[in-house]
């Protein structure tokens, strides 16, 4: 049997009407909410898994708790890995005011289901300052009163973080994970200072100098697992300098041997050709020899006066050299990476010639000499020269430390480099007061002072407007016009604001890629210690099958 045609059953005024009712108590009886849609920043090409997501706008709605009497869910469960909260609260948002307010704001190549709230999206709960993610989206509660669904009915639970970026520009809200991720340590430098050394010439005994001039590598050897030791006879003289040297390896094709032998002391007195011996380093077959100069003298070591500071890479060392002719010495430096300092000088070429004038050793400045600026929590932090990426955690000025978070997330970058500048690029922003009314979806904003305001400057977040962060277009008198629809609210006498790009820059001392600040991220720690016990490397001691 066909309606009552003298009945109206749902037109669009009656609907109208019911929808103006539903948001004018959602307007009394709710509370503010924050919505935070995901963003996909990085799909798995293949099943198109997403590998990465970040937050990075936020809209403001009212929203009714149905969960009235307190959280829903498991409540407060204590596994193995400690408390796990799984709160879970119900919420009730107008269909009208999300689809007019914020589904024309969200980019579809950036969100899928702009239209409707979307599972996995965020909800910030002021009540409490919590933030929750949307688990299922019921559309059809109640059920088409009048022919129309005019709320959606978010069912929430307690987010759990997974290394997404939250980055909504509101303090409250992005600090929420402050503590939470896999979160890794750069120890960066903050000043650096130039390091001093003074040679040292080997002394006559009984008119002979007697210092090592060269060392020849007559056989590099083969299987060396780590750096072997060098012994070198003892000078047999009135008033001997013993000679030392250090091993540097080399890999090649999979061989291991012994490059070549530096000396860190050419010593004295040696009326002979000293002997030279390679042991250890798990392999064999190195041998070398040395020649000796008796007549004239060399540089047969350094004394560091000053180590310096700052020194992420080897400075470059330079001496005089000999008056009236001979061939100038040549030394290397080496730095001690867990402070940035000058801990040795080797000597590569003693030199020949020198007479009673002592040379003068000229070390270069550390690649830097003083860090620039402060990061702060949630800026994006790139190496120069690794091209990595990270977001700041935390930063103490004091130790220099910076913990970061996302490292290289969505990039096949491995991670930072020690020695290469840690730079974040931040824009500056000058607020500037409005005299008028910014319009509603429109790209231009009205009534605006536009002095110290240029094409192509970013634009900051207005207060009270959702969407900001574009870039100005064109300046009129009294107007500017923007990168794209930004605004959707009618405000008066209100912040906007331009800015200048200004940078941190700190050089890497170390970088630590482990997880020390999470109490259940010790695999690394555990691996050592059972290495410790049992060495499988060596041999499986449960036998084989």
């Amino acid at each position: 049997m066909p309606l009552n045609p003298f009945f109206l059953q749902g037109s669009q005024g009656e609907q109208r009407l019911v929808q103006d009712l539903i948001n004018e108590q959602l307007k009394i009886y709710g509370v503010e909410i924050t919505y935070i849609p995901r963003k996909f920043v990085n799909k798995q090409s293949i099943i198109e898994e997403v590998q990465s997501s970040k937050f990075d706008d936020n809209f403001l709605l009212e929203a009714y708790v149905n969960t009235y009497e307190g959280y829903s869910g498991a409540g407060d469960v204590m596994t193995k890995f400690g408390v796990s909260l799984r709160d879970e609260v119900t919420l009730t948002i107008s269909k009208e005011r999300f689809e007019d307010f914020i589904a024309p704001f969200l980019d579809p190549d950036d969100y899928e289901l702009g239209s409707r709230p979307r599972e996995g999206d965020l909800i910030f709960f002021p009540l409490g300052s919590r933030l929750f993610e949307v688990k299922f989206v019921e559309h059809e509660k109640p059920f088409y009163q009048l022919g129309k669904n005019y709320v959606y009915e978010l069912q929430c639970e307690l987010f759990e973080y997974e290394d997404e970026i939250i980055d909504t520009s509101i303090q409250e809200i992005d600090t929420q994970v402050e503590d939470q991720g896999f979160i890794t340590t750069l120890n960066l430098v903050g000043s650096g200072r130039t390091a001093s050394a003074s040679a040292v010439l080997a002394p006559f005994v009984a008119g002979n100098t007697g210092y090592i001039r060269s060392i020849t590598l007559l056989n590099d050897g083969s299987g060396y697992t780590s750096t072997p030791t060098v012994f070198i006879s003892t000078s047999r003289s009135g008033s001997p300098v013993n000679a030392s040297a250090v091993a540097i390896t080399t890999s090649i094709g999979g061989l291991n041997s012994v490059k070549e032998l530096i000396l860190t002391n050419a010593g004295a007195g040696y009326t002979e050709a000293p002997d030279i011996t390679i042991v250890g380093g798990g392999g064999s077959g190195a041998i070398a020899t040395c020649t000796i100069e008796k007549t004239q003298k060399g540089v047969i070591s350094f004394t560091i006066t000053d180590e310096g500071s700052g020194y992420t890479t080897i400075p470059q060392i330079t001496l005089d050299g000999p008056v009236g002719g001979g061939t100038t010495a040549e030394a290397i430096g080496v730095i001690d990476s867990s402070n940035a300092k000058l801990s040795s000088i080797r000597i590569s070429n003693p030199g020949i010639g020198y007479t009673v004038d002592i040379p003068d050793v000229t070390i270069a400045s550390p690649n830097i000499i003083t860090g620039v600026g402060n990061f702060e929590y949630n800026d994006i932090v790139v190496g120069q020269l690794s091209k990595t990426e990270a977001r700041v955690r935390s930063w103490d000025s004091d130790t220099k430390v910076l913990k970061v978070t996302n490292v290289g997330i969505g990039t096949t970058v491995s991670g930072f480099r020690a020695g290469e500048e840690l730079r974040s690029d931040r824009v500056v922003f000058v607020g500037v007061t409005t005299t008028g009314t910014l319009g509603i979806r429109t790209d231009k904003i009205t009534g605006i002072v536009t002095t110290g305001i240029i094409v192509g400057a970013a634009v900051s977040e207005i207060s009270g407007v959702i969407g900001a962060g574009v870039t100005v277009l064109s300046i009129q008198p009294s107007q500017l016009t923007m990168s794209r629809l930004s605004l959707n609210s009618i405000v008066t006498t209100t912040q906007v604001g331009t800015g200048v790009t200004q940078f941190v820059s700190y050089n890497i001392r170390e970088y630590d890629s482990r997880d020390i600040y999470d109490s259940y991220s010790d695999n690394d720690e555990f691996e050592t210690e059972a290495d410790a016990i049992i060495d499988f490397a060596e041999s499986n001691p449960f036998g084989t099958f």
